[in-house]
């Protein structure tokens, strides 16, 4: 394949254009300033006994971050220009191949830039704790729920996060009953937050021998692991804690040991456990963060109820609204049933290709604001 070097120029400028927009909307000038300004707080006489002061490394550890991401892309798109000019000049095929690499990655670190300037709330930053549970429907929808979890954890390995499964409950015959995991990264539970709810899959199905077309269903919820300096009050008398063996995968360990913990919050009737580690003390520890964070998000999502009751506002419920259709027969085509967003590549999606949904439904939700 020949490569021009004006259609390789075009792409630059174009990535620029959109470079100078974000540099609008990030203003790296006054997040300089206020590192500065922190960075003078931290030599203040008594700086460590402050009680902000946690608060203060906290906000300024994230500012370094940011800005050094910000430097960082736009030394990638100099380097670019700058290789892309001696190309051209010396008309060096293998340089210009080098270009058009260094355009595609510059096109996805800009996109998850814009990405970023639509994570405004704080818990955005932090990890995200993701449950699936399969609808009714035996085999079908747990096959589904198992679908959804490789999905998930595709597009997490594709940012470069972390994941970790804390709970799994197989199916008798194939796929999951439900599943918890963590998915650890910056903006973790900010880009997985627009996936709770309803998913729909329509398909031949692989279990019936008639392969007739079945419609199964798979609920998600996805909530951020609060951080540990946010203090939830769990009283022991409201606490229902069970141990039992674990199930699933483990070699010997597993069905001898009461190593899985399962924990009930009396209250509420929220119930967390936790089954992967082999110490009974860590699936403790791992199913009480779980519960603080579930309970924190019970409380905000009573406080944003009722603030649109005050608004006259009609309340989306999360838990019963279909938002996307994955129909891979008769035809094959994804649908966000929020944005109206379609992609026709099923196999991408499946494989964890999110970001076209998850950008689509925070800009959205911005819009909306």
């Amino acid at each position: 394949m020949t490569l021009h070097p004006a259609e390789l120029r075009a792409e630059l400028e174009s990535l620029k254009g959109r470079l100078d927009l974000l540099r609008g909307i990030f203003d790296p000038a006054s997040k300089e300033k206020r590192l500065q300004e922190l960075e003078q707080e931290l030599i203040k006489e008594g700086f460590w006994e402050r009680p902000e002061a946690k608060d203060i490394l906290k906000e300024r550890a994230s500012l370094q971050e940011q800005l050094s991401e910000w430097q960082e892309l736009n030394q990638e798109f100099d380097d670019a220009w700058t290789l892309l000019e001696l190309a051209r000049e010396e008309k060096d095929e293998g340089a210009l191949e080098e270009v058009r690499q260094q355009i595609g990655l510059l096109k996805k670190k800009v996109s998850q830039q814009e990405l970023k300037q639509f994570l405004a709330d704080p818990a955005d930053r932090n990890n995200a704790i993701v449950t699936i549970h399969a609808g009714a429907g035996g085999t079908e929808a747990q096959d589904w729920a198992e679908m959804l979890l490789r999905m998930y954890l595709r597009w997490a390995e594709r940012r470069g996060y972390r994941t970790k499964i804390i709970d799994l409950l197989p199916g008798e015959e194939a796929g999951i009953k439900s599943v918890t995991f963590i998915v650890e990264g910056p903006y973790a539970y900010g880009h997985l937050k627009g996936e709770s709810g309803i998913h729909r899959l329509v398909r031949l199905s692989p279990f019936d021998t008639a392969h007739k077309r079945h419609t199964s269903f798979a609920s998600v919820s996805v909530i951020p692991e609060i951080a540990e300096d946010i203090h939830i009050d769990l009283n022991e008398k409201d606490l229902r804690i069970e141990t039992f063996r674990a199930s699933g995968a483990g070699g010997q360990h597993v069905n001898k040991v009461e190593s899985a913990v399962r924990i009930t919050h009396i209250p509420t009737g929220i119930v967390v456990q936790c089954q992967n580690e082999r110490s009974q003390h860590r699936n403790k520890a791992i199913a009480l963060k779980i519960l603080r964070a579930r309970l924190y998000e019970l409380e905000r999502k009573k406080r944003e109820e009722e603030r649109q009751r005050l608004q006259g506002e009609k309340k989306e419920i999360a838990w019963g609204s279909q938002i996307r259709s994955y129909v891979l027969h008769p035809y094959r085509l994804i649908k966000d049933h929020r944005t109206g967003v379609e992609i026709g590549n099923v196999a991408a999606v499946l494989d964890g290709d999110l970001d076209p949904f998850i950008k689509a439904y925070l800009v959205s939700k911005d819009r909306a604001a």
